[in-house]
């Protein structure tokens, strides 16, 4: 009975540190869920206009000659968008690159 008891228990924590692993690359917008896989357009479709947003522009760099140093090859827009989503909900941060969605967090 102890040994069922144990397993139960390591389940209920194993699936609650999936729901934790989870939570960043997703978020309840409207009356369904974003996720890193979706595509721009579907996260606008979904979700509306960002609250705000950044881009910054960024050097793409590889290794130069022989390895020494690195080399810029070109450039890449990185966007980041912020859904602020009211007092009960911390805001969430949306990071673009290449216009396609890198990564999805909560808001520091």
């Amino acid at each position: 009975m102890r040994n069922n008891t144990a397993i139960l228990w390591l389940t209920i924590v194993a699936a609650a540190c999936s729901l934790t692993a989870h939570a960043d690359d997703s978020f309840r917008c409207g009356s369904g869920f974003t996720y890193r896989e979706m595509s721009v357009a579907e996260l606008l479709k979904k979700c509306g206009k960002p609250t705000s947003k950044t881009v910054l522009i960024e050097d793409v760099r590889s290794p130069g000659a022989k390895g020494k140093g690195s080399i810029v090859r070109g450039q890449t827009a990185v966007e980041t968008w912020r859904y602020d989503r009211g007092r009960q909900a911390s805001a969430m941060l949306v990071k673009i690159v290449d216009g396609k969605i890198q990564s999805i967090s909560a808001a520091p």
